[in-house]
């Protein structure tokens, strides 16, 4: 049996980062095994606390703890409102998933290989615990080169990109991005990743390892593949283990794995190895061995143990993007941002970037007094010259601009291809009328009769009823003034 080192609960030790307070109660009320004193938790939980003044975050954790108890809650007050809430919570999930049957099955009628990774994964292996597990969006992994066509299957289901580019624009973008995000309706909410890691956690050989471990399983009668026990505690901590606990029931994921699975543990101390999740992993793993009695191998929470304290600088980092957002002082709040930032710079860096997306940048022109003017447009078609070959491309527009601070976007397009990206920004609060300048190069084939400008959102929401969301990010309508070709110099 290894020796396990005691765990402090001060910085830079792992304790530190471990959920506390009203947090704390909750996890054990989900995890602790013995069901009095789990029970003992939640009902002082539910005595210090109102559901309906909590987040999202603590909603989540009372579906699972709604779900392991059932009636046995039945005597407490609040019982009739955490049924409510776990009623309405599982509706949400179920509708989610409907909406995302459709796609799922026409991707692997497509010939994707699809893999389901968190919360869905879980559903797809055990039905029942989508009573428990709030899944209102649907992580979907495909592999590199199944990208495009599961691209073109949510773009043709009218399934909405959420940060507002055109699918053409998004199409030749698809090698450099980890994931996206799509909606549909109101519920319906899909990420796909290409990628299982964070762009800093990668591992181009586990990449397709993960892939050889995958095992089958079935969501909504669609056949689909699931990430092996060990994958599946490795990518919860990955993905939940440095977000501050904006959710925590991946603590309960891992759980569920470790307790129900046979884990093959070496195959997640080579994971935590090759993708830098000792740190994350020695948190998790300690507080759920330490604190809430679920059966961690002593040989591998020291083996993580080990690995994370031999991680130099990059522990403290780990460890502060590990704690629980409640549990910030002004300091550790700051601190924290750093070392985020210090990650998400290093998890761009290593993405590709093909093609080089340079967007052609706005600059004021002058504003000569408008004529009598056609309505402004969203979409207005420019003529080509039956001319093959690159040339530049000058094109002045006339836009009314809310009083906000906001981007401008806008895109050229012709059919499904994407020709460039305009984009301005509106630093003055004062609004009013702007005249801007774009100009690029273009490449035409001497076929295209016409290529497109349109008026993108910076953002994209469900529903645009509320005034000064549109005012922020709605897409702006704009005249053309002119849009003039000329050869190269």
């Amino acid at each position: 049996m290894a020796d396990i080192r005691r765990i402090e609960r001060r910085f830079p030790d792992y304790g530190w980062s471990w959920p506390t307070g009203g947090l704390d109660q909750l996890l054990k009320a989900a995890l602790l095994p013995d069901e009095d004193a789990a029970a003992a938790c939640a009902g002082r939980w539910l005595d210090e606390n109102d559901i309906d003044h909590v987040s999202f975050r603590e909603h989540r954790l009372l579906a699972a703890i709604s779900d392991r108890f059932g009636r046995k809650l039945a005597g407490h007050s609040a019982y009739p409102r955490l049924v409510g809430l776990q009623k309405m919570l599982w509706t949400k999930s179920r509708m989610a998933m409907r909406e995302a049957e459709p796609a799922l099955k026409a991707m692997t009628d497509a010939g994707c290989k699809v893999m389901l990774i968190k919360g869905a994964s879980r559903i797809a292996l055990n039905a029942s615990a989508q009573r428990g597990r709030v899944a209102h969006d649907i992580d979907i992994l495909v592999r590199p080169q199944d990208m495009q066509t599961a691209f073109d299957v949510l773009r043709d289901g009218d399934w909405q990109i959420a940060t507002g580019v055109s699918p053409q624009y998004l199409r030749t973008r698809l090698a450099s991005l980890r994931s996206m995000n799509f909606f549909k309706g109101n519920l319906g909410d899909i990420d796909l990743h290409q990628l299982a890691y964070d762009g800093s956690q990668r591992s181009e050989q586990d990449d397709l390892a993960i892939w050889q471990r995958a095992d089958s399983a079935e969501f909504s009668g669609v056949g689909v593949l699931v990430p092996s026990p060990a994958d599946r505690i490795a990518l919860a901590i990955a993905h939940g283990g440095l977000d501050a606990h904006t959710h925590s029931d991946w603590l309960v994921d891992c759980a569920v794995a470790i307790r129900g699975s046979d884990v093959d543990w070496d195959v997640f101390l080579d994971v935590v190895a090759r993708r830098g999740l000792a740190v994350a992993s020695a948190v998790a793993l300690s507080y759920l061995a330490l604190e809430t009695g679920v059966a961690v191998p002593d040989r591998v929470l020291a083996r993580v143990l080990d690995m994370a304290d031999r991680s130099g600088l990059s522990r403290w980092s780990a460890v502060l993007q590990a704690k629980p957002r409640t549990d910030f002082g002004r300091l550790v709040w700051l601190s924290r941002g750093l070392a985020k930032q210090l990650r998400l710079r290093r998890k761009s860096g290593r993405l590709r970037q093909e093609p080089p997306a340079k967007a052609w940048r706005g600059r004021p022109a002058r504003n000569e007094p408008s004529q009598t003017l056609p309505p402004s447009v969203f979409s207005q078609a420019i003529p080509c010259p039956p001319t093959a070959g690159e040339m530049m491309l000058d094109i002045t527009v006339r836009i009314r601009v809310p009083p906000v601070r906001r981007r401008i976007e806008m895109e050229i397009n012709a059919d499904d291809d994407h020709i460039a990206r305009l984009r301005a920004m509106a630093i003055s609060r004062s609004g009013g009328e702007r005249v801007l300048r774009f100009r690029g190069k273009v490449t035409l084939d001497g076929q295209k009769h016409a290529l497109t400008l349109e008026a993108r959102p910076s953002r994209q929401f469900r529903q645009w009823d509320d005034e000064a969301t549109v005012a922020a990010y709605g897409a702006l309508p704009f005249h053309l003034i002119s849009a003039i070709f000329s050869p190269l110099r």
